[in-house]
């Protein structure tokens, strides 16, 4: 972590290319989930332990920038931070890159949803604890 910066070092897989050995465009998304589990961890607030108490973080938007394609077997980094907190959404950013280079910017916007699948609130103290890492301020 760094300062309120997540980053993940990984290697495109080879099931993640097509025939010629680009990064399917869909997989970015699955390194964004990835990467914001990454980053709930080392902030200390796992999903698990969301889910855990009752609180689930569907995706209502996500965004793809596409700039260079990434290929297989390339070392990238993918980092996330968290880039709008509301009492009602959480807005992930992420960039993904390769030896410096920019591959791919994108962002989720996710709900906060009870057990019984409606929306509410992010408690109170879920969004102090989160507010710390908001790159804009937070709640």
């Amino acid at each position: 972590m760094d300062g309120k910066r997540v980053r993940t070092a990984f290697r495109v897989r080879y099931s993640e290319t097509d025939r010629m050995g680009v990064a399917y465009y869909a997989e970015y998304l699955v390194w964004f989930e990835v990467m914001r589990g990454d980053f709930m961890r080392a902030v200390g607030i796992p999903y698990r332990d969301l889910e855990a108490g009752g609180l689930y973080l569907p995706i209502s938007e996500a965004r793809v920038r596409y700039r260079q394609p990434a290929r297989y077997d390339d070392a990238i980094e993918v980092e996330a931070a968290i880039e709008g907190l509301k009492s009602r959404s959480i807005t992930f950013t992420y960039k993904v890159e390769r030896d410096g280079q920019l591959l791919a910017t994108g962002s989720t916007t996710h709900i906060p949803l009870g057990a019984d699948g409606h929306p509410r609130r992010f408690p109170r103290e879920l969004l102090d604890r989160l507010s710390v890492y908001d790159l804009t301020g937070g709640a």
